[in-house]
């Protein structure tokens, strides 16, 4: 059984069908090969971080992991869409652009912190 398939039940793929992620004001949403759809709402994200595995290269082996509250969405790194996240990603107060670089370098099981919502008192 992989590091992925342990921590969220997925198993990667080198199939051809690519996952598609989305968003807009009010969600992300990452659709899949077969149509099914995680969708977590910008207003419930509490997290974001990358999960890396060993293996690559020949499947995906960097995965999003968008965590709210009540939902939550796992993205493919090579999911159509994923750069035009990371550009908004980027904008929240307090993204760590170093936890990226650090994830895409890596090529061993790992997890990297990039945000995290701050605790409202």
């Amino acid at each position: 059984m992989s590091f992925l398939s342990r921590l969220f039940g997925h198993k990667p793929s080198s199939s051809p069908a690519k996952h598609v992620v989305t968003f807009d004001e009010e969600k992300i949403a990452r659709t899949m090969p077969d149509g099914r759809q995680e969708v977590v709402r910008w207003d419930d994200l509490v997290e974001i971080s990358i999960v890396t595995t060993d293996e690559g290269p020949f499947v995906d082996d960097v995965f999003w992991v968008l965590s709210g509250s009540s939902s939550g969405c796992l993205a493919p790194s090579e999911a159509e869409g994923t750069k035009e996240l990371l550009l908004k990603l980027q904008q929240l107060p307090g993204f760590d652009n170093e936890a990226v670089i650090r994830a895409m370098g890596s090529a061993s099981n790992a997890k990297f912190l990039c945000w995290r919502r701050e605790s409202e008192l």
